[in-house]
């Protein structure tokens, strides 16, 4: 008799400190996210990283990209503090990361962690010592780096010797493979040369981002499975709507499924004018609906069919949805382990009270010709049967009242 396989454990990789926040190790897989304001703008690039923070990103990632947006960096920490916000900056830097480092002290103090492309930090000669002043500021400041390499900044002189070298083999490899390779290759080689400038193992994290889902998955599982390093992982440039969700959620998914990944980013592209808190809100429902942590509860609602000719069950689904994230900023604070409640909120008697059942709280609405009643199930068990059009208030209500009796009180 054959039985499934287990699931995939994490891969241990080496844990980092994150001005409190850690990433690796057997610490859960973190989630952040990136701002779009312009850094200068103090106020406005605090706002969004409220905004963030509030959604639940536990990492927030700005742009550092001249003398502007260096000096409001500590500013903004400052601005952070004063509203008791300790959610760690990451600065993202390329080309003049190592001068702005150097003019703007605070500025380096005032980051949790330095972004470093390093393909992108000089050429030539240049490369290497404005890499290794940028990993000096790290070191003195004892903070974390993120070494990152992606097709546009991957080591130019490494990808022509191993094209050079992959020219005279009798089966020469696909110049595609030779360039993931290299992308490989560029990060690890980055990670080596960090640690013999002083930067310890553990203050290090990699990043190959791709925008291919088969490449990113090519490559992150090469990398798990040839460093020891913290990985941070993300579909760069995802798109927009149901497409960045897909491809994101496609990638991440087969990787973290095989045990790969310490912080993930979902960059998605915001709909115009739209809050950039999607990015978190998909970044989290990814590792929750694959049981790697849970976030808020989740609602399991049935997708309507020929039974449910009435919209009602979905209107009802989407409220308990919003309202359970909505209030997930209070109950998190008062009832230990709430996140992990089911709901389930289904449309007909077809499948309606066996999903209900197995819910920690659930309701079966009626379908097309089905009595105009909703039975209501807690733990299994009905308890209660709800009609008329108050449907939606009661059961929130009796949300609110399972949630009282069910969970512990936090510091009780």
């Amino acid at each position: 008799m054959h039985f499934p396989d287990a699931y995939q454990p994490r891969r241990t990789s080496l844990a980092v400190d994150i001005d409190g926040v850690i990433v690796g190790g057997h610490a859960p897989v973190v989630v952040q996210s990136m701002t779009n304001t312009d850094t200068a703008d103090v106020q406005a690039t605090t706002a969004q990283i409220i905004e963030l923070a509030d959604a639940g990103s536990e990492l927030v990632r700005i742009t550092v990209n001249d003398n502007n947006a260096a000096a409001a960096v500590a500013k903004i920490r400052d601005a952070l503090d004063q509203k008791n916000y300790s959610t760690p900056l990451i600065g993202d830097f390329h080309f003049n990361g190592h001068k702005l480092l150097n003019d703007h002290p605070e500025c380096a103090a005032a980051l949790a962690k330095y972004r470093i492309n390093p393909g992108n930090v000089g050429r030539g000669a240049k490369r290497d010592s404005q890499f290794a002043t940028m990993i000096e500021h790290a070191v003195k400041n004892n903070k974390a780096v993120r070494i990152g390499v992606n097709w546009g900044s991957m080591d130019q002189a490494l990808l022509a010797r191993l094209m050079d070298e992959n020219a005279q083999l009798d089966e020469p490899h696909d110049a595609h493979n030779v360039m993931l390779e290299t992308v490989i290759r560029s990060a690890i080689d980055s990670a080596k040369a960090a640690e013999a400038l002083g930067l310890h193992k553990n203050k290090i994290i990699l990043s190959c981002k791709m925008s291919v889902v088969k490449d990113l998955v090519t490559v992150y599982r090469s990398l798990a499975e040839r460093s020891y390093y913290a990985l941070h992982l993300g579909l760069t440039e995802a798109g927009i709507g149901s497409k960045g969700i897909v491809a994101s959620t496609a990638a991440l998914s087969m990787l973290l499924h095989d045990g790969i990944g310490d912080t993930i980013r979902v960059s998605l592209t915001p709909e115009p004018g739209a809050s950039r808190d999607k990015e978190v809100i998909v970044a989290q429902e990814i590792l929750q609906t694959m049981g790697l942590r849970s976030f808020v509860p989740l609602v399991t609602a049935c997708p309507g069919c020929g039974r449910t000719t009435s919209d009602f069950f979905q209107h009802l689904a989407s409220q308990i949805q919003d309202y359970l994230r909505s209030q997930m900023p209070v109950w998190k604070n008062s009832y230990q382990g709430v996140e992990n409640m089911s709901v389930a909120v289904m449309g007909c008697v077809v499948n309606g009270p066996g999903e209900s059942k197995h819910a920690n709280i659930g309701i079966s609405l009626p379908g097309s010709g089905e009595i105009p009643v909703a039975p209501v199930y807690e733990d299994g068990k009905k308890t209660v049967t709800l009609k008329g059009d108050n449907i939606a208030n009661e059961f929130k209500s009796i949300i609110d009242q399972y949630i009282v009796r069910t969970y512990a009180t936090k510091n009780a």
